[in-house]
């Protein structure tokens, strides 16, 4: 085993990899911007190096510098995280090129599944099922608009290159084609440096549902169930949950041994994702696979009792699975909310600021996932993502009323952020009944933004436990020049106010 990591990231994910190592006894080692000089991760480590200015492009994306800083301190591996180097296959391959192990699929398969043609070759090959459409990048608007033909309005324009949304246009008539694509291309290459683009079928009402896959350096590929990943804004993931509401037994074990096929395809180990839509008539479509730990994992965590990141760490050291697939069996309802610092409305424009006060829900099946603390300073150089909020509950129905009173308990100052728009969200009756896709979110969204949210007692609370606690640091001045003998709030108390609002 490790005796000592590099965390290539920073936030939640970064402190998620830090606990992992902590109880593995592990010495962790974080690295940290200009701008995230006092973050919690940095604290949290064991070593802490500075790699460059707040960009991303200066500090966390310096690949060079990570390893050059990993090589200093005596590191023996890196930890991606998610985002930022964690699918890039020369980052992986110069990680090994170092000496060093990179905690995460061999830099070969992410090559294989890096690009999303590529990807769907691979499949084609496999036999894995695809949603109709090129295994190409397209040319011009004139080989577009006669694949379109083809298939049948409307398609789908996608970056080959990356995903999130970039790169990414419904073309639902021959007219669009031309600038649809020019902007497909556009975005592509400012987002990932490719402006390859493909086409295909633009399935109507599909889920957006996930396998967790995991395999070992010994032969071992597993399927950890799915996820339901659904309730998006512009193709980004806002909630997430696992199991889903559509997957039967059959088609749970139908799309699982298909991401094991898809994966050992690949030849790929540690954890991975594999990407499908389900359509109403339970027939799925591998997407993509995410060759990195995904934000949603703690959803799987949960319901399976499976600590991935820990088991991301023992793979890369060359340890064995010890279950077998029959031991991967969901028990209880598990939910995710991602907590970001925006406005949702105005549009969910990002919000900056400092933290000022942070309230955090607590009790039976509640877990927290923050890269964020009282101070912490909010900008606009990385993702608008302050924690993950995740539940586990016996029931979805119970889970989802779990969501909603951790939610309620929530308290951020500071900036604005997504908790009440996830509130409304758990709300929901539709939501509440399962009755989710991939366009329910951008149909429901000016709805769910009208909706009143509800009493916040926490907050009220939280206020005046501030005025509280600011008359308390008052009251020296005031004992010195008042000859009134009236008691004060004595020291005890007022420490321990003080102490919960720093």
């Amino acid at each position: 085993m490790f005796k000592k990591i590099l965390i290539a990231n920073r936030g939640e994910i970064a402190l998620r990899v830090i606990r992992a190592c902590r109880e593995m006894g592990i010495a962790s080692v974080a690295v940290y911007s200009d701008a995230d000089a006092k973050a919690p991760h940095v604290r949290e480590a064991d070593e802490a190096m500075h790699i460059g200015a707040p960009p991303s492009a200066e500090s966390y994306l310096r690949g060079d510098k990570i390893i050059e800083v990993a090589k200093q301190v005596g590191a023996e591996a890196i930890h991606p995280g998610y985002g930022f180097l964690s699918e890039r296959e020369w980052f992986a391959r110069a990680v090994r090129d170092a000496g060093l192990v990179f905690i995460g699929p061999p830099a070969e398969a992410i090559a294989a599944m890096g690009s999303k043609t590529s990807a769907r070759q691979l499949a084609v090959k496999a036999g894995v099922p695809v949603v109709p459409g090129t295994t190409e990048a397209l040319t011009d608007a004139n080989e577009a608009r006669a694949i379109a033909d083809q298939f049948g309005y409307p398609v789908l324009l996608k970056a080959a290159a990356g995903g999130g949304g970039k790169g990414m246009r419904v073309v639902r008539e021959p007219g669009e084609m031309e600038a649809a694509l020019d902007t497909a291309r556009r975005e592509a290459k400012n987002a990932f440096g490719d402006d390859a683009v493909y086409v295909e079928k633009y399935i109507v009402g599909p889920r957006h549902v996930e396998i967790q896959v995991l395999g070992d350096q010994h032969g071992t590929m597993l399927s950890l169930n799915e996820r339901e990943c659904s309730v998006q804004r512009r193709h980004q993931k806002m909630i997430e949950e696992a199991p889903s509401v559509a997957v039967t037994p059959e088609i749970r074990r139908a799309m699982g041994e298909t991401a094991v096929r898809a994966a050992q395809a690949a030849g790929y180990y540690n954890a991975g994702t594999c990407e499908f839509l389900l359509d109403v008539d339970g027939k799925f479509y591998f997407l993509e696979m995410n060759t990195r730990i995904q934000v949603e994992h703690p959803v799987t965590e949960l319901v399976t009792g499976i600590d991935l990141v820990q088991w991301q760490i023992r793979v890369a050291a060359g340890e064995k699975l010890p279950f077998k697939q029959a031991d991967i069996v969901p028990r209880g309802w598990a939910i995710e909310c991602r907590i970001t610092s925006e406005d949702p409305a105005n549009g969910f424009l990002p919000s900056t600021g400092r933290i000022s006060y942070l309230h955090l829900p607590s009790g039976p099946g509640v877990r927290w996932d923050g890269g964020i603390e009282v101070g912490s300073e909010v900008g606009l150089f990385y993702d608008p993502m302050l924690a993950k909020l995740i539940v586990h509950a016996p029931t979805r129905e119970a889970a989802v009323e779990r969501m909603h009173r951790a939610l309620l308990e929530l308290t951020i100052e500071g900036v604005e952020s997504s908790r009440d728009f996830h509130l409304r969200v758990m709300e929901d009756a539709e939501f509440r009944a399962g009755a989710i896709e991939i366009q329910w979110l951008e149909r429901r969204l000016e709805s769910l933004l009208q909706v009143k949210p509800p009493a916040d007692t926490t907050r009220t609370a939280a206020v005046v436990a501030a005025l509280i606690a600011d008359r308390d640091r008052q009251a020296p001045k005031r004992a010195a020049t008042s000859t009134s003998s009236a008691p004060q709030s004595d020291a005890w108390t007022r420490a321990g106010r003080l102490e919960a609002l720093r």
